[in-house]
């Protein structure tokens, strides 16, 4: 298939475009390069450094590519940012959303994969797991923003026929992981335990500190499984929306208790205040994913955070 991956660039999409690749597809990325790396991508992607914003030239890309299937990565994820902005998070959100579902339509793509949250859209649970009926009542612009365009998208596929499935992750961590995302957690932590005093590389990181008492619990989920649930997507039309998860909580003290034994960090782990209004445990429900697009995830936690351990470990630019 031709495929378009927008985000491509960034720390998600990137593996999803790696899985795309190695699937045998022809992929092309738009990505504006404000929180994605060029050099995330192999050389077999068409790259165009492009904002979803900007409908001229996004039109542009969809003329050259003609693509079959839009997977819809690019987006503004900083929860606090969207906060602070929340003009500019629904801008890229929203208004640059549409523009991508619009240049599918117009360029007669058959089918849109868009990516959700579903560490945003659900708020605080009423139950657990969350399932896909799980009441809708986000606590912050980002998530509001994200359930926006998943009526959007049903509208598009009721009005002009397009085949849909959204996918709701959990929260994605792995190597190439930015701070700034849902799961960005792990990142600084490895980040941190690595650099601090008592890591293995000591270069005088700040020891990682918890925000509460750490017993907020998140359904971390390995952003390779994410990747893997974007192919079994590709061939799935009957406009879905499936939770990407483990079906799994982990509190945020057992969190850092596995990165300590991963990274070798013999330092102090801190608390700190607790982030107001922050969702104190939440976790997906998977029996849908894995009845529809035949999803499971495979990649244990314990093994994750190694894989993302190693990672950090190698880089000159630390989270």
């Amino acid at each position: 298939m031709r495929i378009l991956v927008t985000g491509g660039a960034g720390f998600i999409g990137s593996h999803v475009v790696d899985a795309f690749i190695a699937a045998g597809h022809h992929v092309a990325v738009v990505d504006s390069l404000a929180s994605g790396r060029r050099e995330n991508l192999k050389p077999q992607a068409t790259f165009y450094e492009v904002d979803v914003r900007d409908a001229e030239l996004l039109a542009q890309v969809f003329e050259a590519e003609k693509p079959e299937v839009v997977d819809h990565h690019a987006a503004q994820v900083e929860v606090r940012r969207s906060i602070d902005d929340p003009v500019y998070d629904a801008g890229v959100n929203v208004l640059g959303t549409l523009n991508v579902f619009e240049q599918a339509r117009l360029a007669g793509a058959r089918k849109v994969i868009y990516i959700s949250s579903g560490g945003a859209v659900y708020g605080e649970p009423v139950r657990l797991p969350c399932d896909e009926e799980h009441p809708i009542a986000p606590l912050c612009p980002y998530g509001a923003s994200k359930y926006a365009m998943e009526v959007y998208l049903r509208v598009y596929r009721a009005t002009y026929g397009l085949e849909t499935t959204v996918l709701r992750y959990a929260n994605v961590y792995g190597p190439r992981q930015d701070p700034h995302g849902e799961a960005g957690v792990v990142a600084i932590f490895a980040g941190r335990m690595l650099n601090a005093e008592g890591g293995p590389q000591g270069t005088g990181l700040p020891v990682p500190r918890i925000n509460g008492d750490g017993e907020q619990t998140r359904d971390f989920v390995y952003v390779g499984d994410c990747a893997r649930a974007n192919v079994l997507a590709l061939d799935v039309g009957d406009g879905g929306v499936y939770n990407v998860g483990t079906g799994a909580e982990t509190s945020i003290n057992e969190l850092a208790s596995k990165l300590v034994a991963v990274t070798g960090y013999t330092g102090e782990v801190t608390h700190g205040p607790a982030n107001a209004g922050e969702v104190i445990r939440i976790y997906s429900a998977v029996d849908r994913a894995r009845e529809g697009l035949g999803f499971e995830a495979a990649v244990p936690l314990t093994e994750g955070l190694a894989r993302t351990v190693a990672f950090f470990a190698e880089q000159q630019e630390l989270p």
